[in-house]
C-alpha cells in the first residue's frame, strides 16, 4: 500500500465548492500531513459568499487563521502568495508529494492543461506534472464544454487525476457535510490518507449484518 504523503499542496481556486476546499485542508491537517496552501484572489470571494468565514486576505495572516481554526502544528501549515515564486512548490528540486486543486475553475484546468504557469498555483501543477507527481484536480462545473473535456482527457493522458466533485447518494447522506465528506473521503483516498469519512460501498455499518 502507497505511503501516506508527507506534504500535499493544496489550492483553492474561483470555483464553487468552497466546502470541499476547507474540509479537504481540515483533514489533512488533522492526519498529520504538512499543507502548502495557495488561495487565489476568486476564491477568497467565493469563501465569503458560500461560507459564514471571515477570511483574512494577506497570507501570512491566512495562515494564522487556518493554524488556529484546525488547530495545526507548529509549521504544518505554510500559506503561500499568488507570486511568490520562491516557495518550494515552485520548483521541481523540492517539490510537494502531491498536490490537489480544490475547487478547480474550468480556467485553472485550461491554464494547467496548456502549461500556462502564470500564477504560484498553476506554476506548482506544472511541477507536479513534470516532476510526475499526483496531481489532483477537483473540476466543479456543470455541464462540460467540449474545450473542457478535451482539457480533461490531456491532463488525464499526462498522469493527473480528474476528480469532478460529483457526491453519491449510496451512503445515505443526510445533510450537506455528508455530500461534502464523500467527495473529500474520494480525494483523500488517492491521495493514500486513511479515512473513515463515508460508508464504504458494500460495507455494512458496524452492528449490521
Amino acid at each position: 500500500m502507497a505511503e501516506t504523503p508527507g506534504t500535499v499542496a493544496l489550492a483553492f481556486t474561483g470555483a464553487s465548492g468552497a466546502q470541499y476546499g476547507l474540509r479537504l485542508l481540515e483533514c489533512l491537517i488533522r492526519a498529520g500531513v504538512r499543507v502548502y496552501l495557495m488561495v487565489s484572489r476568486p476564491a477568497q470571494v467565493v469563501i465569503s459568499m458560500e461560507t459564514d468565514l471571515s477570511m483574512p486576505g494577506r497570507s501570512r495572516e491566512i495562515e494564522q487563521f487556518f493554524s488556529e481554526r484546525f488547530n495545526a502544528a507548529p509549521g504544518q501549515l505554510r500559506v503561500f502568495d499568488r507570486e511568490q515564486w520562491t516557495a518550494p512548490v515552485a520548483s521541481g528540486s523540492s517539490p510537494p508529494d502531491a498536490m490537489v486543486i480544490c475547487p478547480c475553475t474550468t480556467a485553472t484546468l485550461a491554464a494547467v492543461s496548456g502549461g500556462a504557469s502564470r500564477s504560484l498555483i498553476e506554476r506548482a501543477a506544472d511541477v507536479a506534472l513534470k516532476e510526475r507527481r499526483r496531481l489532483i484536480l477537483v473540476v466543479r462545473e456543470t455541464p462540460f464544454s467540449e474545450i473542457h473535456l478535451e482539457h480533461m482527457l490531456r491532463l488525464t493522458r499526462m498522469g493527473a487525476v480528474i476528480l469532478p466533485a460529483n457526491p453519491a447518494f449510496y451512503h445515505r447522506p443526510e445533510g450537506v457535510d455528508q455530500l461534502v465528506d464523500f467527495v473529500v473521503s474520494r480525494i483523500l483516498d488517492h491521495l493514500h490518507v486513511p479515512n473513515d469519512l463515508i460508508r464504504r460501498w458494500g460495507v455494512e455499518p458496524a452492528g449490521e449484518e
